[in-house]
């Protein structure tokens, strides 16, 4: 399975997955109102989390009492997934390759996943388990890069990204550009605003140390963008001497709906 992964995600996810757990955000409230709303996700439904890592997302499916499976394929993530969640049917597969009967699923969700397996073969194998009508949405927090605080943290991690997809490049769009159409209607986007509070050492270093590449760096490139996340915060006029921090996001949530076949 690990072959259709990116090296960053393989390394990383692998060796900081209680770092992922920890660090990452939340999602806010309104989008359980969306997921039920425009996914159609709720009791008497069933739903799969694709690149469910840690299961940071995958318990607010749970929590709309929708049947939930889940995708993953690094192994620590998804212990630490089927850990804290034993309802989840937590299955070792990739967005390629899933291992699910057809037309068996009434969503597929992706959060903070997509730009990793953005190809048309994943879209099919989407088209594949999901139901005549069936919705795919994909969603993602991006950190609000208005705040200087915010912008300063991603200068300090962008030069170790190297060819690792990101969300911001816009690669992840390719396959909803193709012609003929891929099988799934034109997305639809919904905006959230979100903020992820806590210690600095949570939504900060955590949170970015958690990032694939970064977690996948040599132990002493490791170290030095760690001390470098560090100087900032105890240097930046926001964020020096606070025991609380609050991290601004907007959670972007793109939705569309299964056609009826994928040319």
């Amino acid at each position: 399975m690990t072959n259709l992964l990116h090296i960053a995600a393989v390394k990383g996810f692998a060796k900081e997955a209680q770092t992922y757990s920890r660090g990452r955000p939340d999602y806010p409230a309104e989008l359980d109102l969306w997921l039920s709303r425009e996914v159609r996700i709720g009791r008497g439904t069933s739903c799969l989390d694709v690149g469910a890592g840690t299961g940071k997302f995958t318990r607010q499916l749970v929590a709309s009492g929708a049947r939930t499976f889940a995708v993953e394929p690094v192994g620590a993530m998804r212990e630490q997934l089927t850990a804290s969640l034993p309802s989840v049917i937590a299955l070792n597969g990739t967005a390629q390759c899933i291992p699910l009967e057809d037309a068996s699923v009434d969503a597929v969700v992706c959060a903070q996943a997509f730009h990793w397996f953005a190809t048309n073969d994943a879209l099919a194998e989407f088209h594949r388990v999901l139901k005549p009508g069936g919705r795919l949405a994909l969603i993602w927090n991006v950190r609000d890069e208005s705040v200087d605080w915010v912008t300063a943290l991603t200068g300090i991690i962008t030069p170790y990204e190297g060819d690792a997809p990101r969300f911001y490049k816009g690669d992840w769009r390719r396959p909803f550009q193709q012609t003929p159409p891929i099988g799934f209607t034109a997305l639809q986007e919904s905006r959230f605003d979100y903020v992820h509070e806590g210690s600095p050492e949570q939504v900060i270093i955590d949170r970015f140390m958690s990032v694939s590449f970064i977690a996948a760096l040599p132990a002493s490139t490791n170290t030095l963008v760690r001390r470098k996340i560090q100087e900032l915060i105890a240097t930046h006029p926001a964020l020096r001497e606070q025991l609380t921090v609050r991290f601004p996001y907007t959670t972007r949530a793109f939705m569309c709906t299964r056609g009826v076949s994928v040319s």
